[in-house]
């Protein structure tokens, strides 16, 4: 395997140490990979903010032209970029593509965008014109969940808005991002993209740092907590899209046997490593027993593999922190519910946990007011509508949900009730680069995506004659 470097001022550099990147399906050593130091971490703040004046007085056209091309590289290399991903990130390769794919769908559309000047008036007494100039050196933290693809979500805009770029990937989904980044390398000026490494030990000093003007930031409630304290140091602008606990409702005149695999789908892509998965199931009890049938069925037959094997539906989780805490909610399903399909780890070399599927549990359980980021479905009872949204709506994350009815109507209006950023009627997890998305409540501030995620890398200038 070639070996991996940072990129940072234009160069590709080795780390001032190295760490294992493992691949969760053996839970062995597959690649070093470089781990920058904090000396490389300002390197490469001090050459994005020294490439920041050129970079955002290029034209606009030439900006999106760049970022048009970086969607090129990435679907050239898409088998390469693919299979490193399940190497280390332990999808299957058929969702590895998806993802790869999608991260190119992601940058040629982003790419497509416009900041026009827009005049809010112009009268015998004044001329008021709205401008959006870009922020400077943006600091993007990127999860294991999805390494490329949710950089994609971040780099197009900021790049596209004129700003430059100090990023950071999770340390145990590295390699794809560092792959990426040395294919586009001589595309971008030097220092307008820089990528970096590290062992969980560089966000606190990224988030500080007085040079930073916007943290971009994907990952769990918690962390999103301390990046929003970091940044408040310099009143840093933040984009934060944090975790979920979505709720799925299914009316009473729902047909199970026609949304159930729909519903599996949006709850165990990526083995359920999503943040706004499905998470919680409510179904009328009218059909309770025949829809957890149909979702155990599905599940006692997912294959689940090496996901570099032809086959395999679902992978191992990404790394062993989190194959302990989803350990532990199959203790809680075992105590406070019944399992009717998976409930264990496998016993087999790798992070690997049979897909399982619960019923008779309810709220105050852990599975059922936690976010379990795994392989593991609550779903609970319910007679009156009131309640089920009342139950909803009862948590701190307001990310997304989804409500299931062959009424689309009675469906929207029940939709309308629901705390959260997206909610989604007969689907889950349906994300487009036209659609802006964002989190309610504990689940994040501000927007990705479209016209309103690009406005979110700029300053609003108003020039007033």
């Amino acid at each position: 395997m070639k070996p991996f470097h940072l990129l940072i001022n234009g160069r590709l550099v080795q780390g001032d140490s190295q760490m294992p990147v493992l691949n969760p399906a053996n839970e062995e050593v597959f690649a070093d990979c470089p781990r920058a130091s904090l000396r490389q971490l300002n390197e490469a703040v001090a050459a994005a903010k020294a490439a920041f004046p050129a970079w955002a007085a290029r034209p606009i056209a030439e900006r999106r032209a760049a970022v048009i091309k970086m969607a090129e590289v990435i679907e050239a290399n898409a088998e390469e970029l693919s299979r490193l991903l399940t190497s280390e990130q332990g999808k299957p390769l058929a969702e590895a593509t998806w993802e790869v794919m999608g991260a190119a769908g992601f940058f040629r559309y982003l790419g497509s965008l416009d900041l026009s000047m827009r005049v809010i008036e112009d009268s015998e007494t004044r001329k008021v014109e709205a401008h959006r100039r870009p922020l400077g050196v943006i600091g993007a933290i990127i999860p294991w969940n999805f390494p490329l693809l949710i950089a994609a979500f971040k780099l197009p805009p900021a790049l596209i808005a004129g700003n430059t770029i100090v990023l950071k990937p999770s340390p145990t989904t590295p390699l794809t991002t560092l792959r990426f980044a040395e294919l586009v390398a001589d595309i971008l000026p030097p220092g307008v993209l820089n990528v970096i490494t590290d062992a969980n030990d560089l966000g606190e000093a990224l988030t500080l740092h007085p040079d930073i003007r916007k943290i971009t930031f994907t990952g769990s409630t918690a962390t999103g907590r301390k990046v929003m304290a970091g940044a408040a140091e310099t009143l840093k602008r933040l984009t934060l899209e944090l975790g979920g606990n979505d709720a799925g409702i299914v009316l009473d005149d729902a047909d199970p046997k026609k949304i159930a695999q729909a519903i599996f789908d949006g709850a165990f892509m990526n083995n359920g490593q999503v943040c706004l998965a499905l998470k919680r199931l409510y179904v009328h009890e009218s059909i309770y027993d025949e829809m957890c049938e149909e979702l155990a069925v599905i599940a006692r037959n997912a294959v689940v593999d090496d996901g570099m094997k032809q086959g395999a539906r679902l992978g191992p989780l990404q790394n062993k922190m989190q194959f302990e805490k989803v350990k532990e909610f199959l203790d809680d399903a075992h105590k406070h519910g019944t399992v009717i399909a998976g409930g264990q780890p496998i016993d087999r070399p790798g992070y690997f946990i049979q897909p399982t599927i619960v019923r008779d549990i309810a709220e105050g359980s852990r599975l059922v007011d936690e976010e379990q980021f795994g392989p593991v479905l609550p779903v609970i009872k319910y007679s009156d509508m009131d309640d089920v949204i009342r139950q909803a709506n009862g948590t701190d994350y307001g990310l997304g949900a989804s409500v299931w009815s062959s009424d689309r109507d009675r469906a929207h209006a029940i939709a309308r009730r629901i705390e959260a950023g997206t909610v989604w009627i007969n689907k889950h997890l349906d994300l487009a680069p036209n659609v802006p998305f964002g989190g309610a409540k504990q689940s994040g501030i501000g927007v990705e995506f479209a016209e309103e995620g690009l406005v979110e890398f700029t300053q609003l200038q108003i020039i007033n004659a």
